[in-house]
């Protein structure tokens, strides 16, 4: 059994299996296909191997068909808007613009930053660990201030990335190329069977927590006032910043900058980087998103073992800032049943589908090679 893993508890293969036999006339998917067309796990007890793998051959099924989008034109006036405003705002940290207000787009950044890391990512959309509610409130606050989606959508979205990863019922499917990946999937409208799946996946662990359904009922009232009112009125009221400052810098630059370092683990996490425990799947090792998505870069390892807290095999705190987060409270016991993946596990992947790139494990590991052995430097030997 993969580590974590549970006797008797229902597995996403067996949710998804329960809910398309309610949703099948409304997608047009059978219980046998939805489970066919799977390409990836999305919980501990999905593994079918015990090093948290699938059996079958996934390779083939990783690819776009053609088809013409159907662009949101709504959509690509704003986010073209948002990125000439993000521009200006830039401009304007060097030019005008309070150190105050500076301060304070750096925070929202790093405060909305992990309302998605630790909140809609590793808590909601993979239950990697469990949260008592002030941490919840607390996350979904966080949340509602980066603006991606009520973190109930958020999660959804996530479900059916990992669970069909790279294939048309992916939103994001890296396999359309890296602007696809990046912004263009929210530029035109969803493929059919993002939408098939998606009414197949069980949310009903989400839909059981009251506080995420307050936010999904009460989003476009709190999220105005989260992202966009409370951080241009601030700075105009505690410390006399201009509006256009305000607007510029503190809420559509801190915007689009939080937005964009999502969006590359979409785009740049599935493309540069190696890939020492699955080399079968796109999603790579990239310590430059890593740095800037606060530990979120560990992507090959993310999508071998999306359930470990860490999103990486080493939970080093300067390259994982969401792990230090999820670790204090855990220390103040709002957090808790933090999973992670056992060693011996991890070896196992790495010897059967990894690339080579992994390190060895320290100084005289059996995998260590025997030339880097004799070729080191070893300084102050302890003399015979």
């Amino acid at each position: 059994m993969p580590p974590n893993a549970t006797a008797g508890g229902q597995s996403i293969t067996d949710s998804l299996l329960s809910a398309a036999a309610t949703a099948a006339a409304e997608s047009e998917q059978n219980p046998t296909k939805l489970q066919q067309d799977s390409t990836g796990v999305l919980f501990e007890c999905d593994a079918e191997t015990i090093d948290g793998g699938l059996v079958k051959d996934i390779v083939s099924m990783k690819k776009a068909d053609r088809r013409k989008l159907k662009l949101v034109w709504r959509n690509i006036i704003a986010f073209g808007y948002l990125h000439l405003a993000a521009v200006y705002g830039a401009w304007l940290i060097f030019t005008s613009a309070k150190w105050q207000t500076i301060v304070l787009a750096f925070a929202l950044y790093v405060v909305s930053g992990l309302g998605i890391t630790a909140g809609a990512h590793r808590l909601w959309a993979h239950r990697s660990y469990k949260a008592k509610w002030p941490l919840r409130v607390l996350l979904v606050i966080f949340n509602t201030v980066a603006f991606q989606d009520a973190a109930y959508h958020w999660a959804r979205d996530h479900r059916v990335h990992h669970k069909y990863s790279e294939t048309d019922a992916d939103p994001h499917n890296a396999t359309r190329g890296f602007f696809f990946s990046h912004i263009g999937w929210l530029l035109c409208k969803k493929h059919p069977e993002v939408k098939a799946k998606g009414k197949g996946v069980d949310l009903s662990d989400l839909r059981a927590d009251p506080i995420l359904m307050f936010q999904k009922k009460h989003y476009f009232i709190l999220m105005p006032l989260a992202c966009f009112i409370l951080p241009t009125v601030a700075p105009m009221y505690f410390w006399g910043e201009s509006f256009v400052n305000a607007w510029f810098v503190a809420t559509m630059f801190r915007w689009c900058f939080i937005l964009n370092v999502t969006w590359l683990v979409n785009s740049a996490a599935h493309k540069f980087g190696g890939r020492p425990y699955d080399r079968f799947i796109n999603p790579s090792e990239n310590i430059s998103v890593a740095m800037l998505a606060f530990g979120e870069g560990w992507h090959n390892y993310h999508h071998v073992f999306p359930w470990d807290y860490k999103t990486a095999e080493f939970g080093k705190y300067s390259l994982n800032l969401t792990t230090a987060f999820i670790d204090f409270f855990a220390k103040i016991g709002w957090a808790y049943d933090l999973k992670s993946v056992s060693p011996d596990i991890i070896k196992k992947r790495v010897k059967r589908t990894g690339d080579g790139t992994h390190a060895t494990w320290g100084w005289g590991d059996k995998d260590q090679p025997k030339e880097e052995i004799d070729d080191a430097v070893i300084t102050h030997k302890k003399s015979e």
